[in-house]
């Protein structure tokens, strides 16, 4: 999944309305927690989609390892899929994973990586507000055109399932 170069300040909002709207749908908080680590062990995201489509997933995995957070990031994953995203739309499993401590991984992979996530948050938003039966709290898609692109948030369009 590529993504268009932009400002910082353009993908900050992203990121605060990314998280805004996980809270309110999850009625969890990310607390100090930075954004990845927030969503590194799955729990949350499961619990996003089991809150706009509930029973889609039915196990999480509460256990404090990497296997475990792996595991539910996959169930995530597939899980969006059943939905009707498609690959592109989706984020790599890595993607979520520390690679602070690799010498070889750049500041950018790091920031790549993780607007990957923000994309698929962008494209499960949508698919939330598509849905007549969801009536929870909406996804601010303007916030994600600096991230997207202008062009892309209002041209490259799915179809509903």
């Amino acid at each position: 999944m590529e993504w268009r170069q932009q400002s910082a300040v353009s993908c900050e909002l992203a990121f605060q309305e990314a998280q805004r709207w996980l809270e309110e749908v999850t009625k969890k908080q990310f607390g100090s927690k930075s954004f990845r680590v927030a969503l590194e062990d799955g729990v949350l995201l499961c619990d996003l989609i089991n809150t706009l489509k509930p029973g889609i997933i039915k196990r999480v995995n509460r256990l404090s390892t990497p296997i475990a957070g792996l595991d539910n990031v996959n169930v995530f994953l597939r899980a969006c899929e059943k939905l009707g995203l498609n690959e592109a739309q989706l984020f790599h499993p890595g993607d979520l994973q520390d690679v602070s401590t690799r010498v070889t991984v750049r500041r950018e992979e790091t920031s790549r990586r993780l607007k990957n996530v923000l994309i698929t948050i962008y494209w499960l938003g949508r698919k939330a507000q598509s849905d007549p039966f969801y009536t929870g709290p909406q996804l601010n898609l303007k916030a994600f055109e600096g991230l997207l692109g202008t062009a892309l948030s209002k041209v490259f369009t799915f179809d509903v399932i």
